[in-house]
């Protein structure tokens, strides 16, 4: 019990301290970005990244991953803020957490075993395209003055530059603390993140929604909740499956799913809003040094003790120093290699890689994107393993009977290219066809079966079927039709 807790929380409390530091002072910008996308108060925000850090911390499955607040999850609220108003939104975030604590007791976790390598790339690429482009508006128009450039290239250099002294403290760290002592020294004229919206200068309190409980409200709310589970679940399954990758270890995905849907509870009980797990923030954590629950907990206190009480020296922070890290964070999250392998790859995984990516990036919708690549990776394996199918045959008995054998897999890519392999004109007293090498999948597979039996019994050739495996056998005596006295006449149409 005491090295599991010192190995899940206490192994590496100096490098959790520090990324904390960092990822803390990240999440600030984000959350009051994210609120004010959803048309709330910035407090909404910051109070739902510090509920749901701490609370994913305990109930998490993925240690070392932040969730809080998200860009993908604000969107998803706008219209039902702007009609309804805050109260239901608080609503609507406690029904997503009891949504995806359902998610998780029946196991839908294990869904992301059915997401594919090339999906995964595809979402990560997209994630990184979304980051960097959340930093543009900080970087043209009225914002995108020499400075900010010239401090934003300063901020890059000392992340990519400062590991070669020492990596002892990390880099991003350094870059906030620098720029911001360079620009309140010098008095630069800077957007900061003051600019961004009013921190809050109290603890949150306990909030119950002040909306009726009654269908009216159900019926009002539950097509955004689904919608908020689902898209929050995938994006934090997705990102448990990245970090795994980044610190070769393992996660419970189903624990994942129950862990987000109390910190979506809490956050709605406190004045928050629903969040999920964020991409560039785990990934500044682990790049910081943060592999424990220690540093997601540690970051939701940083935070809550930032906004409430160092506001005044936090406000202070040039978001040039900001727009660096997220911008080492979109470079770092992307999978180079996945473009440098195009042309190497197979080109179904190609295509479900730049599909997603697309879908994503056009729409903001991590859930569109996914279910594309989803879809797209289905039928590519069904294609390509219905063609793994061969049929050989060789006369028997004087030229009286043929003796067919197949081998492979039978379903409804297949079964049309199944049936055309038997030649039903040929004047033959017997077929035999032995499926011992092959499986039936599904209806589909069975209806071909039977007609190719009934097939070669109207011209008047006895069949028998060889072989059929125990789970083939099963399907084929449930759904065929071959063995019914009219099954012929069934296949004429009369």
């Amino acid at each position: 019990m005491l090295n599991s807790l010192r190995q899940t929380w206490f192994s590496n409390v100096r490098g959790d301290v520090l990324s904390a530091l960092v990822v803390a002072l990240a999440l600030i910008p984000e959350a009051i970005a994210f609120s004010i996308i959803a048309g709330v108060d910035p407090k909404v925000g910051l109070y739902a990244s510090f509920c749901i850090a701490v609370i994913t911390a305990f109930a998490g499955g993925r240690p070392a991953m932040i969730s809080a607040a998200t860009g993908a999850m604000a969107i998803l609220m706008i219209t039902l803020v702007r009609e309804h108003g805050l109260e239901y939104l608080l609503a609507a975030t406690l029904l997503t957490g009891l949504l995806q604590i359902l998610f998780g007791l029946l196991k839908l976790g294990e869904l992301m075993r059915f997401v594919s390598r090339s999906v995964v790339t595809g979402f990560v690429n997209a994630l990184a395209i979304l980051i960097f482009m959340a930093q543009l508006p900080e970087l043209s128009g009225q914002h995108g003055t020499l400075l900010v450039y010239g401090m934003t290239a300063a901020g890059l250099a000392i992340i990519y530059l400062f590991p070669y002294i020492t990596k002892t403290i990390p880099s991003p760290l350094v870059c906030i603390v620098v720029l911001t002592a360079i620009a309140v020294y010098f008095q630069l004229d800077l957007r900061t993140v003051a600019d961004m919206g009013e921190l809050p200068d109290s603890l949150p309190v306990f909030l119950w929604p002040d909306v009726p409980l009654n269908l009216d409200t159900l019926k009002i709310i539950f097509p955004y909740a689904l919608a908020l589970a689902v898209v929050g679940l995938l994006e934090s399954l997705m990102t448990a499956t990245i970090v795994d990758d980044l610190t070769d270890t393992s996660s419970d995905k189903n624990r994942e799913c129950v862990g987000q849907g109390i910190a979506n509870i809490g956050s709605g009980l406190l004045g928050g809003m629903a969040g999920c797990a964020m991409i560039g923030q785990s990934v500044i954590n682990v790049k910081s040094g943060g592999r424990t629950r220690l540093s997601t907990l540690l970051a939701g206190i940083f935070l809550l003790l930032f906004i409430v009480f160092l506001s005044d020296y936090v406000g202070m922070i040039p978001m040039a120093a900001l727009v660096a890290v997220m911008i080492m964070v979109s470079i770092g999250t992307f999978s180079w290699s996945s473009v440098r392998d195009l042309r190497k790859n197979p080109l179904s995984s190609s295509i479900v890689m730049i599909a997603t990516v697309v879908v994503v990036v056009f729409t903001h919708n991590l859930a569109y994107g996914v279910l594309l690549g989803v879809l797209l990776s289905a039928l590519f394996f069904a294609n390509k393993v219905g063609q793994i199918l061969y049929i050989s045959s060789s006369l028997q008995a004087g030229g009286r009977e043929r003796h067919y054998q197949v081998v492979g897999q039978v379903f409804f890519t297949s079964a049309e290219q199944f049936v055309a392999a038997f030649d039903f004109k040929e004047a033959l007293d017997k077929v035999q066809i032995d499926l011992s090498r092959a499986h039936f999948w599904d209806i589909t597979a069975v209806s071909s079966l039977d007609k190719v039996v009934l097939k070669f019994r109207r011209e008047g050739t006895m069949v028998e079927l060889l072989g059929l495996n125990e789970a083939s056998a099963t399907l084929v005596d449930k759904f065929a039709v071959h063995q019914q006295p009219d099954a012929v006449e069934k296949l004429m149409g009369h």
